[in-house]
């Protein structure tokens, strides 16, 4: 991987979320952020610029894209929902976002899929990123929709794309079904640099996990583009399963989506916004 270059301008959508309030203090050390989002990001450090932007109006989206250098498109509805609500924020948006890209000239893009477009295969099988989508959920679909939308762009028009499935994003896993697809912070800002200064990078599905020793997911592609996981979910494992509920027998305990496999609405009661 190069050096960072502090000078790059890295537009994060949805930045007001949760996944994007982990990573803004970790990329902010390395580049100058363009803070994006429907509501008011807030307080601002140096470095960042915000702006008030709906992914769902391109009109008011493409013109902030001429300077930027790399998006790291987080935006969207993060948890199951009715079908209107995915299809405006994560389908309609999401194209608006690599459009706009696109006209801009922009040469990366970095999208924060998710274990759902995957999540109907069995915790028994590992999986690896070549396998068939499965998604769990019209949310699961919505990014599988992305994954795709990338490859096109990739190979039609040579944008540098890196989809990041990610699992849960947390200080620490919770559960045991996290301490599959647990993710620390500095783990997945690592995985998003990587995707912002690879030299050769094309275009590239990772599994966004943590060193876990349980994990569901064959991570290979992370590790042959340089991404070294700094932490473990086993070292919360003891207390994890101490406090671990028997299973119930739902499919959710089988399948790797877990709730999201019958959830109609949220998907994880415990923790919605970032699993």
């Amino acid at each position: 991987m190069e050096d960072p270059d502090p000078m790059k301008l890295v537009m994060l959508t949805g930045a007001a979320g949760g996944v994007g309030r982990f990573l803004r203090p970790l990329l902010r050390e390395h580049y100058r952020l363009l803070l994006v989002d429907r509501v008011p990001i807030g307080h601002l450090e140096e470095g960042e610029r915000s702006v008030v932007c709906d992914v769902c109006e391109r009109v008011a989206l493409e013109p902030l894209m001429r300077s930027v250098d790399v998006v790291v498109h987080l935006a969207g509805v993060s948890v199951e929902d009715d079908w209107q609500p995915i299809l405006e924020a994560n389908i309609t948006g999401c194209y608006n976002t690599y459009e706009s890209a696109r006209q801009a000239g922009v040469a990366r893009f970095i999208f924060a899929s998710s274990n759902h477009a995957v999540g109907f295969y069995p915790r028994a099988r590992t999986i690896d990123t070549d396998v068939t989508v499965l998604p769990d959920s019209r949310y699961g679909v919505s990014k599988a929709f992305g994954e795709a939308l990338g490859a096109l762009y990739a190979h039609k028009y040579g944008m540098g794309v890196l989809c990041i499935r990610i699992g849960n994003v947390a200080t620490a896993p919770i559960d045991v079904r996290r301490l599959a697809i647990w993710i620390s912070p500095r783990d997945l800002a690592q995985l998003v640099r990587i995707g912002i200064d690879h030299p050769d990078l094309g275009y590239e599905i990772v599994y966004g996990m943590s060193d876990n020793k349980r994990a569901w997911w064959d991570n290979a592609g992370a590790l042959r583009l340089g991404y070294r996981p700094q932490d473990r979910s086993e070292d919360y494992a003891a207390d994890v399963l101490a406090n671990a509920a028997p299973p119930t027998g739902a499919p959710g305990d089988r399948l790797q989506g877990g709730p999201f496999v019958s959830a109609e609405s949220g998907g994880d009661p415990s923790k919605p916004p970032l699993s």
